[in-house]
């Protein structure tokens, strides 16, 4: 699979990665919500699949979603595909999320599909800088984008 990065935002969750992993990598079939597919609860739907890569069906739309290692990747659409990554970090678990134009055919139009992207990296950061927040509201300890 051809991966181009489109952006990259990162930041610290002040706790142990292992505490972040357990929250964000965890995926198996059934409902979403705590415990299975967390970052995606406020969506709803239903995971199908596994062990290592699964199908996320939520109300508006179906994704792909894969875990291997210390990274849950989301893919959708024609293009799209998202990684969010744990790594230990000096003041506890260092999270980055990625997203890549996967297109197989048509990579030209991306870029015009979405607008040439303008304001994209904001949007990312900031839906990024939000889903930070849950997470250190979720596991009791502060945050902070990078």
């Amino acid at each position: 699979m051809k991966k181009t990065l489109l952006c990259e935002v990162a930041g610290v969750v002040e706790t142990a990665p292992e505490r972040v992993e357990r929250l964000v990598l965890a995926v198996s079939p059934g409902p979403v919500g705590p415990g299975n597919a967390w970052l995606f609860s406020s969506h709803g739907g239903t995971v199908e699949g596994g062990p290592e890569r699964f199908v996320l069906r939520m109300p508006a739309h179906a994704m792909t979603v894969e875990v291997t290692g210390s990274t849950l990747a989301t893919q959708g659409g024609w293009w799209y595909r998202g990684e969010y990554t744990v790594e230990p970090h000096s003041d506890g678990a260092l999270v980055t999320y990625r997203v890549f134009n996967v297109a197989s055919w048509g990579r030209w139009g991306v870029p015009l599909a979405n607008r040439l992207f303008i304001g994209f990296a904001r949007w990312n950061r900031e839906g990024f800088a939000a889903a930070l927040g849950l997470i250190g509201q979720e596991l009791d300890c502060g945050t902070r984008l990078l």
